[in-house]
């Protein structure tokens, strides 16, 4: 009892100054937010760099704790996280593209050669951070895949393809016949509202696509259409939340739209794209002027809380630039100037600590029930690729892209 009442003391955030400060700025209306992008990508970019310096073992860290965190005792840089460090491969090596930073791409690999070297002997990928007791996750899996067949296909180098095609091999096992994953699901979540692993899927699909492996396509294929068949007439994506099905954050709705919608392309299956484009088009209508969205949602796609969450914003601006990319629509491009707005405005660009400076948090206001006083090494990411993804789109069109950030 005394030392639950200490712990809950400790992580109190008026007795953590920057969680005092990162609250007032947000109360005086944010943070600069430039005309171009390349300032606040730069910015992204360090954070996620100095992240990947700040752990001892190769991976990237999870978030850094602006307040004291209970379950890891500590403020600060946070332990390696296998699942994010998976998919920042990718956006790193686009990064090194843009920015003409060679060594970015060097990190890339290096990340996704520590990804080998930690693989579960199943070809799963661990659940949690390093140092949180073993345990395979689907999810996780396939986050790392991405990386896996994003280094694969920058290097040709045999060996991220062995291991894209042993974690593939496991999912294709852990996958029931109905289409779902009930087995292997990290004990970090629910296990009843997983639908995000169409993220997961469009994973094996494309490791079916790129390592020509027909039974990845066809364990994909059946996973994102039992996927597409729960979903309601109103676009609504159920049983889709880490914690609280009936209110899904903003986060994991996200996962599940990029899943169906670049599944449905890696597949040819335009059941998938009209799945997505309804869910997407639903949360469209959400957008404030100002660019906030709502952090979770109810199933008529009203708000359920009165905070956003941050990585979900950046994740539906890449939604709707990869929706326009792919079906040649510019109307879908209409939010993302907002958004991209918005979560500049977020960015602390000036701090000392290098921990918060570039990082983008869990939520706004700082205090939000989501990654609440952290700043998040997925937020971070996917606030990078959309920069990038957009600068792309505004100099060349719908169809500019780098080939590697597809996978990001």
């Amino acid at each position: 009892m005394i030392t639950g009442g200490l712990r809950a003391i400790r992580a109190y955030p008026l007795l953590n100054p920057r969680a005092v400060g990162e609250g007032w700025r947000e109360w005086l209306g944010g943070f600069p937010a430039e005309p171009q992008h390349e300032p606040h990508l730069v910015a992204a970019i360090e954070w996620l760099v100095r992240a990947h310096d700040a752990t001892p073992d190769g991976g990237i860290s999870r978030a850094f704790s602006l307040a004291w965190h209970p379950y890891f005792g500590s403020r600060g840089w946070q332990p390696s996280y296998p699942e994010t460090t998976g998919y920042i491969i990718p956006t790193l090596y686009a990064a090194a593209r843009r920015l003409g930073r060679a060594e970015l791409a060097t990190r890339a690999e290096a990340a996704a050669r520590w990804e080998i070297e930690i693989q579960l002997p199943t070809g799963a990928v661990r659940g949690g951070v390093m140092g949180a007791l073993e345990s395979p996750a689907v999810f996780n899996t396939g986050q790392v895949l991405l990386g896996w067949l994003a280094a694969f296909e920058e290097t040709g180098q045999g060996g991220f393809a062995d291991a894209a095609r042993r974690a593939a091999c496991y999912l294709m096992a852990t996958l029931d016949a109905d289409g779902h994953w009930r087995n292997g699901n990290s004990r970090f979540a629910r296990a009843d509202a997983t639908l995000y692993n169409t993220r997961t899927a469009w994973a094996l699909a494309e490791a079916g696509a790129r390592l020509r492996d027909d039974g990845f396509t066809a364990a994909a294929a059946r996973s994102l259409r039992a996927a597409a068949a729960l979903q309601a007439s109103n676009g609504w994506l159920p049983s889709c939340c880490l914690t609280d099905p009936a209110q899904p954050l903003l986060h994991t709705l996200a996962y599940a739209i990029r899943g169906l919608l670049e599944g449905g392309r890696v597949l040819s299956d335009p059941r998938l794209f009209r799945a997505a484009e309804r869910a997407a088009e639903a949360l469209v209508a959400t957008v404030r002027p100002d660019g906030w969205m709502p952090g979770r949602y109810r199933s008529d796609w009203s708000p359920a809380v009165p905070w956003s969450c941050l990585t979900g914003e950046a994740q539906m601006a890449n939604n709707w630039m990869r929706l326009a990319a792919i079906t040649g629509d510019p109307q879908w491009l209409e939010p993302v100037p907002a958004v991209l707005r918005f979560l500049k405005r977020t960015q602390n660009r000036r701090s000392r600590d290098p921990g918060l400076r570039g990082g983008i948090k869990g939520a706004w206001p700082v205090g939000g029930d989501y990654g609440a006083y952290e700043v998040l090494s997925w937020a971070t990411k996917f606030f990078a690729d959309a920069l990038i993804r957009h600068e792309a789109v505004e100099t060349g069109g719908l169809a500019a892209t780098f080939p590697d950030s597809v996978l990001a």
